[in-house]
């Protein structure tokens, strides 16, 4: 093995005529040493002679001299590579100083090269043995092999931790970086274990890698089998990088399951997400291609969030507008200025309810329901935390339902972070359900408990004054103590004035 490489390092000295003088000496000077093996046969006969001296006969000598000489190089490599991975330590501190994201950074901090020292003892064990033993015994046969096994998985190791310093580099900065590309990187490293593996199961039962290969072929089947689920997320993981279906930090919902957080890791076997309530979940990156999901980063990165809720108006409630109402509900100073546009365009007989040409919103000042749509409009547009340019912004009626006539509020937040968007939403319809009487309309609620003791209670003579918790709206102000009931918003509803009854 040795004399191969010197060899090829004798070809690459002969054929680069740029070298200079030293530098082929040196190399000359190597070469004729290595060949000599002046050293280690030197070494071999100073164990030899001390065997001599310790009274040992020369029978064992030829046995004991070759595994005293194994362990004299071990232990000379070993220290000589703890001596050199404490001066590369201190070498590299300089190094560690750079700024995170450089390649020669992340070989520091993944230590390559002291990785590949670890080599060193077993490469000396394998070279010197075959310099200076010419009679093998299996048991040293075996070590030789076990020394180039060593030194096949820690270069696999080196090439392998070299790859992740390189993935390092690539996922903190470049083009690549918000792609999940780690389960490339992964299946790169799985080629250079399994290349290693096959060399290695060669190495120790001395057959050729290819006819080991050969061989391996008629296990495809059952290899496909065992690797099945590997191969299922390297190409779903070529998928995800490929149509950047998903990154490292994206929001996903999958329906029917009970994923619903941020994506921590996508790697070759698994992607784990961080669900809302602090679970976590793993599951294969192929349920990512083969079912629905619904990645929330569009929203994150367009700056707007969503409002789609609806109220349900009582139909009983929604009613023409009176000029009394309108002139009530011109106090208000957001529809003063529409409902005086909108009296001018009746006047002029050119009412226009959708696509204003004078920029007056969506609406009608001809029912209740109408205004009120076109006041939520005004009050959204004036919002600070609503979008209302670039964004659709809009308060329309679904359709009717035996509950009454849906409300629904459509329009988008200038934040998409989660807590800022529920307070804005509820801020929101905390105030449509305060202002919704202003505009003598009601929501409809199913009939409860307290709602059959209060009606029961006015039958029974009670004024509303009386009855706490009392329905908001169905009382008016009309600058006395009387609290009696005036049922809004008919008309034709009887009043009860009766004091309660006195015990």
């Amino acid at each position: 093995m040795f004399p191969i490489i010197v060899t090829i390092m004798q070809g690459f000295a002969s054929t680069q005529p740029c070298i200079d003088t030293s530098s082929g000496l040196l190399m000359k000077i190597l070469s004729e040493t290595v060949h000599s093996g002046a050293i280690a046969h030197s070494l071999l006969d100073k164990i030899r002679t001390f065997l001599s001296h310790c009274g040992l006969p020369d029978a064992l000598q030829g046995k004991y001299d070759s595994w005293i000489y194994i362990a004299i190089v071990a232990i000379a490599a070993f220290a000589a590579m703890t001596i050199l991975r404490l001066f590369l330590s201190y070498l590299l501190i300089p190094l560690r100083r750079r700024k995170k994201g450089t390649l020669i950074r992340e070989i520091a901090d993944e230590e390559v090269v002291a990785h590949l020292l670890w080599g060193l003892p077993p490469l000396a064990v394998l070279v010197m043995s075959q310099l200076a033993i010419t009679q093998e015994t299996p048991g040293m046969r075996f070590v030789e092999r076990i020394c180039a096994i060593v030194v096949v998985c820690i270069t696999v190791w080196t090439i392998n931790t070299l790859i992740t310093a390189i993935w390092n580099v690539i996922s903190i900065k470049g083009d690549m970086r918000n792609r999940p590309m780690k389960g490339l990187a992964q299946i790169i490293q799985g080629i250079f274990i399994a290349i290693g593996v096959i060399i290695s199961v060669s190495i120790l039962i001395n057959r050729s890698p290819t006819a080991l290969i050969t061989g391996l072929g008629a296990f495809a089947a059952v290899l496909m089998l065992v690797f099945k689920d590997t191969i299922l997320g390297f190409v779903s993981g070529v998928q995800l990088s490929q149509y950047d279906m998903v990154r490292k930090g994206d929001w996903i919902e999958i329906p029917g399951t009970p994923v619903n957080g941020t994506v921590l890791d996508v790697t070759l076997n698994t992607v784990k997400v961080q669900n809302f309530d602090n679970t976590y979940i793993t599951l294969p990156p192929y349920t990512l291609v083969s079912q629905s999901v619904q990645n929330w980063r569009g929203m994150t990165e367009s700056g707007g969030r969503r409002i789609m809720r609806s109220y349900t108006i009582d139909l009983n409630t929604v009613r023409f507008c009176t000029p009394e109402m309108l002139d009530s509900l011109s106090q208000i100073e957001l529809l003063k200025p529409y409902i005086q546009q909108k009296k001018a365009e009746q006047a002029a007989g050119n009412t226009i309810n959708t696509d204003d040409p004078t920029g007056a919103v969506n609406g009608t000042i001809d029912t209740n329901l109408g205004l009120f749509r076109a006041y939520l409009v005004l009050y959204l547009k004036n919002s600070p935390y609503i979008h209302n340019e670039d964004y659709t912004l809009m308060v329309r009626n679904l359709e009717p339902t035996e509950n009454g006539i849906p409300l629904q509020i459509y329009c988008f937040t200038r934040t998409t972070d989660w807590v800022s968007y529920e307070s804005i939403q509820s801020e929101i319809f905390e105030h449509i359900a305060a202002i919704m009487p202003r505009f003598e309309l009601y929501p409809f609620q199913n009939a409860s408990g307290r709602d059959y003791i209060t009606q029961s209670l006015i039958s029974a003579g009670y004024r509303l004054g009386h009855i706490a918790g009392a329905p908001y709206g169905m009382m008016h102000d009309d600058g006395t103590n009387d609290s009696s009931v005036t049922p809004q918003p008919s008309d034709s509803s009887p009043s009860t004035t009766a004091p309660p009854p006195t015990a």
